[in-house]
């Protein structure tokens, strides 16, 4: 910042004594004294500075260089710490799973011979990535002169935030079940506290138990059981006795500690769910009576894919009439369970609903299946009746 500001000195300097000696020139008096008006009348006349010269004083006087922020919540996401990335599989922005099936029969004490043959089934599960988009933010070059930040730098850091909060909030939703299912693949467990002022079931410890044995009767393995906590439900363990905050909350970095076999993470963007029990879908703005809940997975049954980023941008240069540069990113994301088991799910409600079971899935198109889709739309429509033609592609 110091080298662009000592730039700007010595190039609007230099253009003040450029033109102080040609009108000295044109008026028949001494390049020299034109060279060092210049210089002293436009420290007199500080207003008719082009920016960058000597003692400087339009807009840059109104900026200290501390650069107050919107607060930007979701921005991390470390609950996502470990979970299995398969971004080396990613072709053309979809990833391929294999779904194994069922492990293989195992005989005790066997006396029969030949072993029985068993065939292994295994099924391909093309998934496509989550395409990002920022929409294109403008820099004009005034602003570039005017200002004492960078502030293309600032803007790109922004469009790398906004995407973060996005990605990671839907990866939250991804990783929830969208409601209870027997025989206890995807366990939704209603919370059972008092209610609060505004009509919510508050959090338990009893209920977290209730989650655990839940996964306990579904065979999911202890190691890795990770329980993601909504602030609501953070805020209800925190209300406990206090020997609970003295043996599972540490007061130096305000963080719940491990309990009853799950690691314990925080996250403020978790997803809604209705007083029924069902998970409010990711595009569907919640309801008045939908409230967060908080959501379990066990680590090795989830994954998560990163495709490619790319930035757009456009140069003031190319835009003589505006004089602005343009800026915009794309990004392709997934995170999701490889199948529809090891995860659950505690959420808070009015205490009276009837919670709704075995619902199901609906079903969530990803950019690949929407892109096809699009395509074949265009060329419905381009093409006269009776005819098959063909369109450009859309943009990946």
């Amino acid at each position: 910042m110091k080298k662009k500001f000592i730039l700007k000195f010595l190039t609007g300097t230099a253009f003040n004594v450029i033109m102080g000696v040609i009108l000295a020139s044109m008026v028949g008096i001494s390049p020299a004294y034109g060279a060092a008006s210049g210089i002293v009348v436009p420290m007199l006349l500080k207003g008719f500075m082009p920016a960058g010269a000597a003692m400087e004083g339009v807009y840059t006087e109104v900026w200290t260089g501390e650069l107050v922020r919107q607060l930007g919540a979701g921005l991390t996401a470390s609950f996502l710490d470990g979970i299995p990335d398969y971004s080396a599989r990613v072709n053309n922005e979809i990833i391929h799973l294999v779904d194994v099936g069922a492990d293989p029969d195992v005989l005790v004490n066997n006396t029969t011979y030949p072993i029985p043959i068993q065939n292994l089934e295994e099924n391909d599960i093309p998934i496509g990535l989550d395409k990002f988009q920022t929409k294109a933010t403008r820099v004009t070059d005034d602003q570039l002169y005017a200002i004492s930040y960078d502030k293309f730098s600032l803007d790109v850091e922004r469009h790398r935030n906004a995407i973060d909060r996005i990605r990671y909030k839907k990866a939250a939703h991804a990783l929830a079940p969208y409601s209870h299912t027997h025989p206890g693949k995807t366990p939704v467990i209603p919370a059972s506290g008092e209610v609060d002022a505004t009509g919510r079931k508050k959090l338990t410890l009893k209920d977290i138990i209730a989650l655990k044995r839940a996964l306990d009767n579904a065979e999911v393995p202890e190691d890795g059981r990770r329980l993601v906590l909504c602030p609501d439900h953070v805020n209800d363990l925190l209300e406990q006795d206090q020997s609970f905050k003295d043996k599972f909350y540490n007061y130096t970095s305000g963080k719940l500690l491990n309990m009853y076999g799950f690691q314990i993470y925080t996250f403020i963007n978790c997803p809604y769910y209705t007083k029924e029990g069902v998970k409010v879908p990711y595009n569907q703005t919640p309801g008045e009576t939908d409230l967060k809940g908080s959501f379990v997975f066990y680590v090795p049954r989830m994954f998560r894919a990163q495709g490619s980023t790319k930035m757009y941008y456009s140069a003031a240069a190319t835009s003589p009439q505006t004089q602005e540069s343009l800026v915009n990113f794309r990004h392709y994301y997934i995170v999701l369970p490889k199948k529809q088991e090891a995860i659950g799910a505690i959420y808070s409600w009015d205490g009276t609903t009837v919670q709704k079971k075995d619902q199901e899935v609906p079903t969530e198109k990803r950019w690949a299946q929407v892109r096809r889709e699009a395509v074949a739309a265009a060329r419905a429509k381009a093409a006269p009746e009776g005819t098959d033609s063909k369109t450009d592609e859309i943009e990946p």
